[in-house]
């Protein structure tokens, strides 16, 4: 009896026959159901847009000063060496310049010098932004050629550096 198989009743049989696999419920829908989610998404998505246009606008107006600070580090790479030193200190008022007529028109910055040039940079910096001496140093350099500006020391002419960069980074645009 070993090999013999029991005899399935016929009841159980008919009742194993007419039962229906589990039935599962449909899939949950990700999309909103109601119509104030949809709008919450929309308004989401145009915070969001507007949120990189202004970066975006915030990053396409300051290239300037992002290449000006650029255009400083080779200066102040330059600053070390006594015999590079007059050089970089000569460009260093004109990458100033520069940089304001970026932003400004070209009547209002190009005729500037001396004291009307300090007195530029200060305003739009929001105060005075330049010890004496590096104001002293601004008034005068584009009149002074590479060879006189190599005799300033390191010390000294990386503060005029230091100044220089603190107005780069810090004037105000006022439109």
């Amino acid at each position: 009896m070993e090999g013999t198989t029991p005899a399935v009743d016929p009841g159980l049989a008919a009742a194993l026959r007419g039962l229906a696999d589990i039935a599962l419920p449909p899939d949950v829908s990700m999309l909103p159901q109601t119509w104030a989610w949809a709008v919450l998404a929309v308004l989401a998505l145009l915070a969001i847009a507007f949120a990189l246009w202004r970066w975006y606008r915030y990053r396409q107006l300051n290239r300037y000063r992002r290449e000006a600070l650029g255009a400083l580090r080779e200066i102040e790479g330059r600053i070390g060496a006594a015999q590079t030193r007059g050089h970089a200190l000569a460009a260093l008022p004109a990458l100033l310049k520069r940089t304001a007529l970026a932003v400004w028109p070209r009547e209002t910055v190009a005729n500037l010098s001396g004291s009307g040039w300090i007195g530029f940079l200060d305003a739009h910096s929001g105060g005075p932004v330049f010890p004496a001496a590096a104001a002293h140093f601004f008034e005068e350099a584009e009149y002074r050629g590479p060879a006189a500006l190599a005799s300033v020391p390191e010390a000294e002419a990386k503060a005029h550096i230091a100044a220089a960069r603190h107005w780069i980074e810090a004037h105000h645009v006022r439109p």
